[in-house]
């Protein structure tokens, strides 16, 4: 590992000259529109000074995870005068590896440490690399040398032509006039992405609760974008899948920054999405997660609710008459997404965490759960978790086949309530078939074709116990 650090770090010349070269520090503006689905839309505008006529232009600084077929230049100040004629993708990037690979047959210069005397000493010496294939082999004067160990550095004489430090665009073109342009390089490159991430923090009550949502971005395409006009697209879009035909890079050492708390995003609709444009300039560093004030609502009347949730299993053959199986209870948040609740717009799919203050004030995590886009005027459920206090026992108490295309099953579900308040249990039985529920100890309600649903009051401390019969016809 030290050979290929000693090999950078010795490496120190200039690239080979290929027409007129842009680099990021040219770069006049970027805006770049992130969507959910690891994609992202970069606009670079640079201002170029072009030689009249056919010329090649190198243009560095794009992600790494750029989609070549998406690239698209135009100039914004000699639209009709600037023609393109070809258009290349380098993606051949500088390692030592490569660098070794295209001098095989080569002189270069080993520098070679020798210890005398406690002293190290560091001898130029030319030598010709005859293969780096799973080791190096050298020749060193009239001698062949494998994978010598005492090399401190290696000096290439210059950089070979098609190795590069950074992902570059190669364009050839025809330009009808030497005066300064303003161009525009437009792509789609994967590695970017962003979700909306929700605080929901319930009141003492739990009846009321304040909305904190962050956008959080995340950079691995492969650069930075300073500076950046950022906007973010909510919304499924449709994409051909070409992963297979996709280079993937790695990124490690992913950093996170907080931005301001206070909303910066601008909403409005683009075709069935929703485009939301931050106010203000932003960099994204590569290998970055940032996050950005949404949006903040307080006073959202909120609903607690106790969900019990058979299993379809329940009603295809007996299960163990008589022994009673434990079922969790689930505890879920619900609240309505309307201006009347302080709320009233579209809410990009993401994940709700929900917090609690303790008696000594500290904010408890409670529980999270994900939802997927909610426009507004929709109601949205959040489950937090398993009931703790509120325990259901269920039990077959008959199972009657009736004919080879009719059963009925009799079931008894016990809920026991330890909690000094009063609740309602929501009992949601899934039955396949043409079935119809003969009795039961509280009302039914046929909610779909295969589910039934019960409200089951329980008083503090108290029992109530749910029994019916379904008569099933497959």
């Amino acid at each position: 590992m030290k050979l290929w650090l000693a090999v950078g770090l010795a490496l120190t010349l200039s690239a080979p000259v290929w027409g007129q070269v842009s680099g990021a520090e040219q770069q006049q503006a970027v805006s770049i529109t992130v969507y959910n689905s690891n994609l992202g839309l970069v606009r670079d505008v640079r201002t170029l000074k072009l030689a009249k006529g056919v010329q090649a232009l190198k243009f560095s600084g794009v992600a790494s995870k750029i989609d070549p077929a998406t690239v698209y230049l135009k100039s914004l100040t000699n639209p009709s005068g600037l023609s393109i004629l070809e258009q290349n993708y380098e993606y051949d990037l500088l390692s030592p590896e490569k660098l070794l690979d295209k001098y095989v047959g080569k002189k270069v210069t080993l520098v070679l440490k020798q210890t005398q005397d406690s002293t190290d000493k560091f001898i130029p010496t030319e030598a010709t690399l005859l293969a780096n294939n799973e080791g190096q082999v050298w020749q060193i004067g009239s001698q062949i040398v494998t994978n010598p160990t005492n090399i401190a550095e290696i000096r290439f004489p210059q950089l070979p032509e098609g190795l590069i430090a950074k992902p570059t665009l190669v364009w050839q073109l025809d330009n009808n006039n030497s005066n300064p342009q303003t161009v525009e390089v437009s792509y789609l490159t994967d590695g970017i992405s962003w979700k909306a991430d929700y605080v929901l923090v319930l009141n003492p009550e739990e009846t009321q609760a304040g909305l904190n949502s962050w956008v959080t971005l995340e950079n691995n395409s492969g650069t930075e974008y300073r500076n950046a006009q950022l906007q973010l697209v909510a919304g499924e879009i449709n994409r051909v899948n070409l992963d297979s035909q996709r280079r993937i890079v790695q990124q490690e050492n992913t950093q996170t920054t907080y931005a301001s708390a206070a909303p910066a995003f601008k909403q409005e609709n683009l075709f069935e999405y929703y485009l939301y444009t931050l106010s203000r300039p932003t960099t994204l560093k590569n290998a970055q997660t940032k996050q950005i004030s949404l949006l903040e609502a307080q006073g959202i009347e909120v609903r607690k609710q106790f969900i019990l949730l058979g299993q379809p299993g329940y009603y295809r053959d007996y299960n163990q008459p008589g022994e009673p199986i434990r079922e969790k209870i689930g505890v879920y948040i619900e609240f309505t997404n309307s201006e009347q609740n302080k709320l009233g717009q579209p809410l990009p799919a993401g994940i709700f965490r929900l917090y609690k203050a303790d008696s000594n004030g500290g904010q408890q995590f409670l529980g999270e759960d994900r939802i997927n886009h909610t426009p507004r005027n929709e109601n949205i459920q959040v489950k937090v978790g398993d009931a703790f206090d509120v325990v259901a026992e269920r039990k077959q108490t008959d199972y009657k086949r009736i004919d080879d295309k009719q059963t009925e099953y009799a079931y008894e579900i016990s809920l026991r309530n330890r909690k000094k308040e009063a609740i309602t249990v929501v009992v949601n039985e899934f039955i396949s078939g043409d079935w119809a529920v003969l009795a039961s100890s509280f009302p039914s309600q046929k909610t779909t074709a295969t589910a039934v649903r019960f409200n089951v009051p329980i008083q503090p401390d108290g029992t109530a116990v749910l029994t019916y019969r379904v008569r099933v016809r497959y």
